[in-house]
């Protein structure tokens, strides 16, 4: 077919692509350049998922123009500037692969080369590619995009950002690794005066330095945090991306982070005021939220060492400044002026050092007594530390420093092993948030316990005494056994009080040790099941490490008896649950927990440590977990904006699985039938543990449901047939975790609910869902930042687990499926009926209903009620 070529709208049309194709800018992908094309100023590259554009840029306050990359949303995030030292005065400038296969940056006037990617030995046939991660990379053709092949990469070279998808290599070898360097002002990307990097020495942490000089630290990595950040653990959703891999051939390793959610746009910015800051993309308010700055502006002790050497430094005393025990300030005129930066010294010389290094027990019996070590919590542990890997254990960290002169101080660290000091103790700062870090260091022997000696006259004539007591008790109990009954335990604690004081009853002690003689026993449809040996430990020693259950350490009060913090002689912090003479859990309960427990294995479980059993004494040991219940929280005004929605639904999302785990997927079936808010603890990262299975029942074999005489429970989190009929199932836990649920999206308490038009959170959180105003039930300290699709999704599925019936409630497994699925199909829930509520009682209840029969022969149920 002949075509007539003198048509005109044909010869515009046939011209018109020509030039298009002619066009270097347009004749490629928009987020490659390959040989030959050009990135003219005007021209950008944008990431195939268009987060990320590449081109030319001028910083605020400037007419200088810069080759960068910047988060496309906002053009002032600049993430990566290639001629960063070497502005082009004009627009003219270039971007393009050179004859050598390098990226080069040229200036238009002249041709002059700015910048290059430097790489040798390139062929000509390479192209680069913007990556949807923000990295430029430059690679074959053949290869484009991968980035094991790439001859060169924008994230090895960084300027002031770290992105998520950046590996920063770890190698004691390497030493200090300073990678990111700062903006020398915030209208000039040139090299500035700070730079951010690792310090792989003693344990890695991320470094400011200030020059030449250090600025501030993160503390040492522990697998998990950073042990020197204070509220690492309070945004947790945020920071628990950073990962350390394991050791390469080369013996490198590298730190990584990937957000929990990856649709976040991250990014930590090292300022050019020296402050490294960890920021978010807020879509709805279009800007960049601070989640963290490191130095904290708030806090001076964050500045590198600021009370100086031997000193720990707390922002929240005056004076912010003091030294260690054993030390005093070395220029005492300034600081008591509030100049610190001089220090402490020690008050006595070490015995090692005066006995030329040696700190046998020999030598100490020639010269005096050797030195000790005094233990110092919650502080960040000091700098220039290093690992001492043959020690293996705290006794053997111990040992070697001790035979070391030269150390100053260790620390076994849970993540990092064995950390020896020599030297100064360096830039040490108090944290309340950090778990229970402690390290030791050494004093002189006198220094110990306040400096206080006891001479050997003393000693000998304690001890005499001490004897000739212990020979008059012993005989005075010979003499009276017969008409003493109860021996109270004789303490000297200063915070024993006359009802802490332990009651033992001979003939029960031996009654419950024959109990729980071998394997903790307990019955499974009439059939015996040996549960394995529990730790059990003696009474002297759960009072000594909870102070004689001083006042100051109590955590909380329940139904059962008063829960207390100890410390063990390790540094172990523990729970011990002390149960109440008049509580309602008997020996039946209290075997059927510490069985249950022991028998249950799961991160969302509380753990059991162990129990002591002396005389009418019964206690259990928990592992501590520091950030208490979730009541604590939840209904506190203060406190529950720390609660933001991202931990709430991680909270609800862990209990959904504690449940499961329960309910399914451990060895032995579970109904815990007391779930409630004060029954589930949060451990530092705030996860959530269910805890308290006094009431817990066990079904085996294909059971589904049982009956029971003795309801026991808390009212709002019953479900219908178990307090109106005693029935109970895996669907009574369900009904318990959707009043949560509500609980934890609303923040309001369903015992304690109470409006003009409802009487219970559930009745008021149905009118909403009914009427399509689901959100207005949502916490509004949440109610701006949580996702409207995921809480209404929550709402749904906590509507359903809290139907009347139990058939038409989820099984937990479905559930979890609910939860984790993007977009469910879940069923319209009923409205529920069952929501009437004591109107005058806001505080936790038990049931004990106990049947008998009338005269009629018919049931009648009476009713105890009992204040947990």
């Amino acid at each position: 077919m002949e075509i007539n070529n003198k048509n005109p709208v044909f010869v515009f049309l046939v011209s018109f692509i020509f030039l298009l194709c002619s066009s270097a800018q347009f004749c490629y992908g928009v987020d490659t350049i390959r040989q030959g094309q050009t990135v003219a100023d005007d021209d950008t590259l944008v990431s195939e998922d268009e987060t990320f554009e590449l081109g030319f840029f001028s910083p605020e306050n400037s007419t200088l123009r810069f080759v960068g990359i910047w988060y496309k949303v906002d053009v002032k995030a600049v993430i990566w500037v290639a001629n960063r030292d070497s502005p082009i005065s004009n627009r003219n400038g270039v971007l393009r692969i050179g004859v050598d296969g390098n990226l080069v940056v040229l200036n238009g006037n002249d041709s002059s080369l700015v910048w290059s990617s430097n790489v040798s030995g390139l062929s000509n046939n390479t192209a680069a590619v913007l990556q949807n991660t923000g990295n430029f990379v430059l690679s074959n053709n053949e290869s484009i995009g991968d980035t094991s092949r790439a001859h060169w990469q924008s994230f090895d070279e960084p300027t002031d950002t770290f992105l998520p998808g950046m590996r920063v290599p770890v190698n004691s070898m390497i030493g200090e690794f300073r990678v990111f360097r700062s903006w020398k002002s915030a209208s000039d990307p040139s090299l500035g005066n700070y730079t951010m990097g690792v310090d792989p020495n003693g344990g890695p942490q991320i470094v400011i330095w200030d020059r030449m000089a250090r600025r501030w630290r993160s503390g040492q990595w522990n697998s998990v945090i950073f042990t020197g950040i204070p509220n690492m653990s309070n945004i947790a959703s945020f920071l628990y991306g950073f990962k350390l891999s394991q050791p390469d051939e080369n013996r490198t390793q590298y730190f990584t982070y990937d957000p929990s959610d990856p649709s976040d746009l991250l990014r930590f910015r090292l300022g050019w005021d020296g402050r490294e800051q960890q920021l978010r993309w807020d879509d709805d308010r279009k800007t960049w939220t601070v989640m963290q700055t490191q130095p904290d502006p708030s806090n001076i002790c964050d500045i590198y060492n600021h009370c100086g050497n031997h000193a720990v430094c707390d922002n929240l005393k005056a004076p912010k400044c003091n030294c260690l025990d054993g030390f005093r300030p070395r220029v005492p005129d300034q600081w008591s002026r509030g100049h610190w930066s001089g220090g402490c010294e020690r008050r006595v010389q070490l015995q090692c050092q005066r006995t030329n290094g040696t700190n046998t027990n020999t030598t100490a019996r020639q010269n005096g007594e050797p030195d000790g070590f005094k233990a110092t919590r919650r502080v960040k542990l000091p700098d220039s530390s290093r690992l001492l890997l043959s020690a293996t254990n705290v006794d053997a960290c111990a040992s070697s420093c001790l035979g070391n002169c030269s150390c100053s101080a260790y620390a076994f660290v849970s993540g990092i092993g064995c950390m020896i000091w020599e030297g100064d103790l360096v830039d040490l700062q108090h944290l309340d948030q950090v778990g229970n870090l402690q390290f030791f260091y050494r004093i002189h022997n006198s220094e110990l316990d306040g400096g206080r000696k006891i001479s050997n006259t003393s000693i000998i004539i304690i001890c005499v005494l001490g004897a000739c007591f212990l020979v008059v008790s012993i005989w005075l109990l010979w003499r009276y056994k017969k008409k003493v009954k109860r021996l109270p335990v004789v303490s000297s604690m200063p915070c024993c009080k006359d009802d802490d004081v332990a009651v033992f009853n001979e003939s029960k002690t031996k009654e419950f040790s024959a109990d729980l003689s071998g394997p903790t026993d307990i019955l499974i449809d009439g059939s015996q099941v040996n549960g394995p040996e529990l730790t059990i430990v003696n009474f002297s020693s759960v009072a000594a490490a909870t102070k004689n259950f001083c006042e100051a350490n109590k955590l909380g009060q329940g139904g059962f008896g008063t829960v207390y913090k100890g410390e063990l002689r390790g540094g172990q912090e523990i729970a011990v649950k002390r149960l109440s003479g008049t509580s309602g859990q008997g020996l039946e309960e209290f075997k059927n927990e510490i069985t249950l427990i022991a028998k249950l294995q799961h991160r969302n479980l509380v753990r059991l440590l162990g129990c002591s059993i002396e005389g009418e004494e019964k206690m259990l040991i928990y592992e501590y977990l520091p950030n208490k219940s979730l009541d604590y929280f939840l209904f506190d005004e203060s406190k529950r904006a720390l609660l933001d929605w991202r931990t709430r639904f991680s909270i609800i999302e862990g209990i959904a699985r504690g449940l499961l785990y329960l309910h399914r997927d451990s060895r032995l079936r579970i109904i815990h039938r007391d779930l409630k808010s004060s029954n589930i603890l949060l451990d530092a990262e705030m996860n959530p543990k269910i805890s308290d299975f006094g009431m817990a029942r066990i079904f085996g074999g294909n059971q589904n449901e049982a009956n029971t005489v003795r309801v026991v429970g808390t009212y709002g989190y019953m479900s219908p047939e178990y307090a109106m009929e005693g029935l109970f199932s895996v669907k009574s836990d369900v009904y318990s975790f959707g009043v949560l649920l509500l609980e934890i999206i609303s923040g309001q308490r369903n015992t304690s609910f109470r409006s003009s038009d409802h009487t219970s959170l559930i009745a008021y959180a149905w009118s909403l869902w009914n009427e399509d105003k689901a959100t207005e039930l949502v916490d509004p300290l949440i109610r701006d930042s949580c996702s409207t699709n995921v809480v209404l999704k929550c709402i749904h599925i906590g509507m359903l687990c809290v139907q009347d019936s139990a058939m038409h409630r989820p099984t937990m497994a479905a559930v979890v499926l609910m939860l984790e699925s993007e977009a469910p199909t879940l069923p319209m829930p009923k409205q529920p009926t069952y929501t009437s509520m004591r109107s005058l009682v806001d505080e936790d209840y038990s049931m004990d209903i106990h049947e008998t029969a009338s005269a009629s022969s018919k049931d009648v149920t009476v009713t105890m009620v009992d204040g947990r």
